[in-house]
């Protein structure tokens, strides 16, 4: 599809990650040998970071500001587009469709993903992909 390109924010609808934000990191549009169908290379937050004010403490500010990604192939029928995108140079080289073949290779990129989504979070940028969905 040509309006699912990389950097492009979704919902997911369905499964285990149902209503949580994710950026697409590599769409393949007619699918592969494996998957005959067309899917996304996705990178997710399961848990976003907590309400932060100021009275709190800087270890205490620091433990709620922490990000839980995931990484994920998803149907696009499973996808839904929404307005926003994500500037992601630092994701595109960590997550390939070789990386789901080895678990240390995912937990690699897992790790990868969470200092950018976390650095990102610091710096005050995409304030609406760090805040879960209200429904």
């Amino acid at each position: 599809m040509k309006f699912l390109k990389p950097g492009k924010v979704a919902l997911v609808t369905r499964g285990r990650y149902a209503g949580k934000k994710v950026v697409i990191v590599q769409p393949v549009d007619n699918g592969s040998k494996a998957r005959p169908y067309p899917h996304a290379i996705v990178a997710g937050v399961e848990r976003y970071p907590l309400k932060v004010t100021r009275t709190m403490s800087q270890k205490r500010m620091l433990k709620r500001s922490k990000v839980k990604p995931f990484i994920k192939v998803i149907n696009f029928n499973h996808l839904m587009p929404t307005r926003y995108a994500l500037e992601l140079e630092t994701l595109k080289g960590v997550i390939s469709a070789d990386t789901f073949k080895e678990p240390t290779q995912r937990e690699d990129a897992k790790k990868t993903i969470k200092s950018a989504f976390e650095d990102r979070y610091a710096s005050g940028k995409n304030k609406w992909f760090f805040t879960p969905l209200r429904f």
